[in-house]
């Protein structure tokens, strides 16, 4: 199976990566920088890196088109950006945008537990996204998580 995954560099995406890698799955890893992709030789030697911006206007081709299934761990966890929950949407917009051009089936996402009507700015961006996602050309699979504690975590 041909998977994207982004947040490649992220807490949850260095953990997968070697995991999706030991299943034996093709992973192409969507970062906005190839040159702060954390991985070793022999990982690198077995990906496929595109850098893709979500920030930036979609542009035709810098994603695969075969991709089967793709894991969306785009988050804007840095404590300095203020508006981090527009850019989480607009992230999530032009994800939808770039899997239109793939034939994607399958994206999974992981969002926070957002089962409160008052919800922190945090986790309503979270919901926000999840609203976003559901709107596009694929199945979505939503994976609820409390806050990730671990060394390197964001949290």
């Amino acid at each position: 199976m041909k998977i994207l995954l982004t947040g490649a560099n992220g807490y949850i995406g260095m953990r997968l990566l070697p995991q999706l890698i030991q299943m034996g799955h093709q992973v192409v890893c969507a970062v906005r920088d190839a040159k702060r992709l954390s991985v070793d030789a022999e990982t690198l030697a077995q990906i496929e890196v595109v850098e893709v911006d979500f920030l930036a206007e979609p542009l035709q081709g810098k994603i695969p088109k075969d991709i089967d299934v793709a894991y969306y761990l785009i988050h804007s966890m840095a404590s300095s950006i203020t508006d981090f929950d527009e850019k989480e949407a607009l992230s999530a917009q032009n994800f939808n945008e770039y899997m239109s051009q793939t034939r994607v089936k399958q994206v999974i996402y992981l969002s926070g537990i957002v089962n409160n009507e008052e919800l922190s700015k945090h986790l309503s961006s979270l919901k926000r996204v999840q609203e976003i996602l559901y709107h596009g050309p694929f199945n979505l699979t939503v994976l609820r998580a409390g806050i990730i504690v671990g060394s390197g975590s964001a949290s």
